[in-house]
């Protein structure tokens, strides 16, 4: 497996399993879903001059999430495997909608949004899930509080309970690159968080060697050290992932050094 780019075309190679490009297309299509995502740019973009929260960023977290739980599942157990909660695929639609619909209580306010994003999906689940769950409640029920986990968790200072959750927070935080901020710093906002963001030209995962996921930050000068210590590094270190993860940070393709550095590897985060 190469270096991948994190984008919203990601998700589309992920979606060779029946099952899960069902789900896919039901999220996409589904009215409350897109207009929950909607009204979540209204807020947190048009109101609060935040970064994207709509449907391009929900479809570039579902890529990027997928993609990495291919990456580990060859090293740690998924959870909802492990657990008994269903197979790999039902554990890659935990992700996929965990992914998809993390970011939808923005549609009622950014303070506390995984408490109103749980509230929200709980609904949306009821409807989508039995179309693929129909003849097993059971394993349907034990899937949407998975689901609900990794929505819950997604909130920076919450430890992550399972594979799956931490899966999605580390996927939601990858989604820095300059074409996020793009909109807010048109419209008047100018600090530190957009002149960060606009600094990071790319974001790319592929396997790592000590560790089984390399993630290469690619900046065009130092701002962008702060999406990666402030935003970035805060997911990683609740993700319960952590010891799976190694960041290396580029400006013009030379190696940076950061504060991380400081415990001896190569911008590597350790147990937190």
């Amino acid at each position: 497996m190469g270096v991948v780019l994190v984008s919203s075309k990601l998700i589309y190679s992920h979606l060779k399993n029946p099952k899960l490009r069902k789900m896919f297309n039901l999220l996409e299509k589904d009215t409350d879903v897109q207009t929950y995502l909607s009204m979540a740019n209204t807020m947190a973009v048009k109101r609060l001059m935040y970064n994207d929260h709509g449907p391009v960023h929900s479809r570039i977290v579902a890529g990027t999430a997928l993609e990495i739980a291919d990456i580990i599942s060859e090293k740690v157990s998924m959870s909802v495997v492990k657990d008994g909660d269903g197979d790999l695929v039902d554990s890659q639609l935990v992700t996929l909608c965990g992914a998809y619909l993390h970011d939808v209580g923005n549609a009622v306010h950014r303070e506390l949004h995984h408490i109103h994003g749980c509230l929200l999906a709980e609904g949306v689940l009821e409807r989508l899930l039995p179309v693929l769950y129909k003849k097993d409640r059971q394993r349907m029920l034990r899937l949407k509080q998975e689901i609900l986990h990794c929505i819950f968790s997604s909130e920076e200072n919450l430890k992550c309970l399972s594979v799956e959750a931490g899966i999605v927070k580390v996927a939601d935080g990858l989604d820095m690159a300059e074409g996020r901020a793009r909109v807010p710093y048109e419209i008047g906002k100018v600090d530190i968080h957009s002149l960060s963001a606009l600094s990071i030209k790319s974001v790319e995962i592929c396997k790592g060697g000590n560790r089984p996921l390399k993630i290469l930050v690619k900046m065009s000068n130092p701002a962008g050290v702060f999406q990666i210590e402030e935003i970035l590094q805060q997911k990683i270190r609740t993700s319960g992932i952590q010891e799976l993860i190694e960041i290396v940070a580029l400006q013009n393709g030379v190696e940076i050094k950061t504060t991380a550095t400081r415990i001896g590897q190569r911008y590597s985060l350790g147990r937190g």
